[in-house]
């Protein structure tokens, strides 16, 4: 096989650091030349695909969810140059999806936040090493803090500027991360926000925290047969925001009902009736006014993860908010590309006519990030993914929806 050809040498870069954070587990800590932030990154393990990177994919994670974070985190904020520290880190107990989940929006701007995740109180040395690494700025709307966390009471390097959003209800908990939001922000309550039912399918609610990241719209949570009342009051502050549901058949009659009194309620496609993969596709496609992705053409970044790793979509939201900003899609439990997705990528695969006037320089391009190692996403799957992401040239006569860009 011929090796990988990277389009862009900075992934190579970037995926590169991302493993030395992925090798962590089998020894200890090993020393970096230069010093710095890099000082206490993990050696690198001699086996496994993380720093697989081909044509049209990048894989960013390891063995597990926490390994995943600190890759993704590291990815987008090396921490070896200003510009590339982050203003704040959120750790978040692994152990609460739905506080997860809701956490996600801290990835958006402004504050851009990569999530770490704490188990219970302790912070996994991986988790560690790639917070310190980051050296995070300081966040001035909030205080000067460098790490929020949330749910946790993990220690932290000394020196550090905490904040804390003490363990609680789910529900009160996400009310709590959408004051932080608008406190980070410096403006007035927001004008959109996402509803879901703490309870919900965590497969089913894996897209959720790509859209949250990228659109702005905090995830609140409804407890109980309605919507509970720390999630009511902090709907009614917000004087009749557009409400977006997720899952409605999970959150419930009643709190429809009652959601129906505080705004205006917008059902986000998908569902448990078309599974995981056909969801993640519903709402990479959902678009209303401003809110949305709306991704129906070529010429975007895309992030893939298994389901039977929830935890990898609040990792991930920060690729749904910087870079690509890649909407969040699912393969089956083995790793498998479900058939709705091959057609998916085959809607929105870059062509190029074969006219030799037509060059595919010219055109545009899709960019596949894959979350976790190879027992999360198996390499013939990445080898896939590539194929179906790679430009193509488009015979004349085709009617495809894809763009095609002819030359100046």
């Amino acid at each position: 096989m011929a090796p990988p050809q990277p389009r862009l040498l900075c992934a190579l870069t970037l995926v590169a650091i991302a493993a030395i954070i992925a090798g962590c587990g089998k020894t200890g800590p090993q020393p970096v030349s230069g010093g710095g932030p890099l000082r206490r990154l993990a050696p690198v393990e001699a086996q496994g695909a993380v720093s697989l990177t081909t044509r049209n994919t990048t894989r960013v994670g390891g063995a597990d969810t926490f390994v995943d974070a600190a890759s993704v985190a590291r990815v987008v904020y090396p921490g070896l140059t200003a510009g590339s520290r982050p203003q704040a880190v959120v750790l978040v107990d692994a152990r609460d999806w739905p506080v997860a989940l809701a956490a996600s929006v801290l990835s958006g701007a402004p504050l851009g936040a990569p999530i770490l995740y704490a188990n219970a109180d302790k912070l996994p040395a991986v988790s560690l090493q790639a917070l310190e690494a980051m050296h995070p700025q300081g966040a001035s709307a909030l205080g000067g803090a460098q790490v929020i966390r949330i749910g946790t009471e993990a220690t932290v390097a000394r020196g550090l500027q905490v904040r804390t959003i003490a363990a609680g209800t789910p529900a009160g908990m996400a009310v709590a991360i959408e004051g932080l939001l608008v406190a980070a922000r410096g403006s007035g309550a927001p004008k959109q926000v996402i509803v879901m039912r703490s309870s919900g399918a965590p497969a089913l609610e894996m897209p959720a925290a790509g859209l949250a990241a990228e659109s702005g719209a905090p995830i609140l949570l409804a407890e109980g047969p309605g919507l509970g009342a720390a999630t009511t009051e902090a709907l009614k502050a917000m004087k009749r925001p557009s409400i977006y549901v997720l899952d409605p058949a999970a959150l419930g009659r009643q709190a429809l009902g009652e959601l129906a009194g505080l705004g205006r309620v917008t059902k986000l496609p998908g569902g448990e009736g078309g599974g995981p993969a056909a969801g993640a596709i519903a709402i990479a496609r959902f678009t209303d006014g401003s809110f949305g992705w709306g991704i129906k053409e070529p010429g975007h970044g895309l992030v893939f993860a298994n389901p039977g790793r929830p935890l990898d979509a609040p990792a991930a939201a920060l690729l749904s908010a910087t870079a690509d900003y890649g909407p969040l899609l699912l393969l089956e439990a083995d790793g498998a590309i479900p058939p709705s997705l091959s057609a998916y990528l085959g809607d929105i695969q870059p062509a190029y006519s074969a006219a030799p006037e037509y060059q595919p320089v010219r055109g545009v391009y899709n960019h596949g990030w894959l979350i976790g190692d190879e027992r999360a996403i198996p390499l013939a799957t990445q080898a896939e993914l590539d194929s179906l992401l790679e430009i193509s040239p488009r015979q004349q006569g085709a009617s495809p929806e894809a763009s095609v860009l002819a030359p100046e």
